[in-house]
Order: structure tokens, then C-alpha cells, then sequence
């Protein structure tokens, strides 16, 4: 089973529609088709980008929703603990937490839209993939 990061545009982007790769992505964790890796500063900000003011509005949804919306994803979650910081190696600090969770956690991929942001991670050999082709590894698999 695939042991992924996603970054939190993924989320974002599910929220926000049923109809993409990041909702099937999901779906496909809820079916325990591969293991979600969270640590805390990553998952801390999930809440935080999820509950923005402009992100309940547009997903119409309530500050509870995100709150038993990111409990019920806790359950799918295996917990990274952040023994080692390799910062700086991007240019936005905010996806270090990402990198940070899927050097730790050993992950297999880390599914981001942002692709090209984490181009130093080919120096950890970590891939760097987009929801769609991840979820296209997945129905292969299944196949």
C-alpha cells in the first residue's frame, strides 16, 4: 500500500469540488486504497488553511464540518513524528512542513498541483506528483 503526503492544495481542492482528481483521492482513502502520512505542523495546517474565512465560503461549510471532517481523516492518518528538519530546501516555508512530513515518514510520493515548488525534492529521491496521476498509480494497481 502506497504511503503518500498530500499537500494541503489537495485538500483544498476537494473541498472546494466533488468532481477532481483530489475528491476521488479521497474516496480512495476511504476505501484504505494507500495510507495517508500526516505529522503535526501539517495536519495543523490543514485546519488552518480548511477554516480561513474565504474557504468556508466557498465550500459553504462551518468551522464544526472542517472540525469532523479533519477527525474522521485522523482515522485514515498514519502519524509522522518530525525527528529531523531539512529546512531550508524550498522557497515557500509553508510547504517545508510537507517535505519535512514525507522525508520523515518515508513516504513513497508526496501528491501536490504545486509540482514544480518541490523540485529539491529529487535530491531525497522522494517523487512529486499531481492528484490525477497519482490516482491513475491507483487505479492501475486495482486492476
Amino acid at each position: 500500500m502506497s504511503r503518500v503526503v498530500l499537500d494541503t492544495n489537495v485538500l483544498v481542492a476537494a473541498a472546494r469540488s466533488r468532481q477532481g482528481a483530489s475528491f476521488a483521492l479521497l474516496q480512495a482513502l476511504r476505501a484504505d486504497r494507500f495510507r495517508l502520512l500526516a505529522s503535526v505542523p501539517l495536519f495543523l495546517e490543514y485546519e488552518a488553511v480548511l477554516k480561513r474565512p474565504e474557504q468556508l465560503s466557498a465550500t459553504a461549510r462551518s468551522a464544526a464540518q472542517v472540525d469532523a471532517f479533519l477527525d474522521a481523516l485522523t482515522l485514515r492518518c498514519e502519524p509522522v513524528h518530525l525527528f529531523y528538519l531539512w529546512r531550508p530546501q524550498l522557497r515557500d516555508p509553508a510547504d517545508e512542513m510537507a517535505l519535512e512530513t514525507a522525508l520523515n515518514g518515508r513516504a513513497d510520493a508526496l501528491v501536490t498541483f504545486n509540482v514544480n515548488d518541490f523540485a529539491p525534492a529529487k535530491r531525497f529521491a522522494l517523487p512529486v506528483i499531481n492528484p490525477s496521476t497519482f490516482l491513475q498509480q491507483l487505479l492501475k494497481e486495482k486492476s
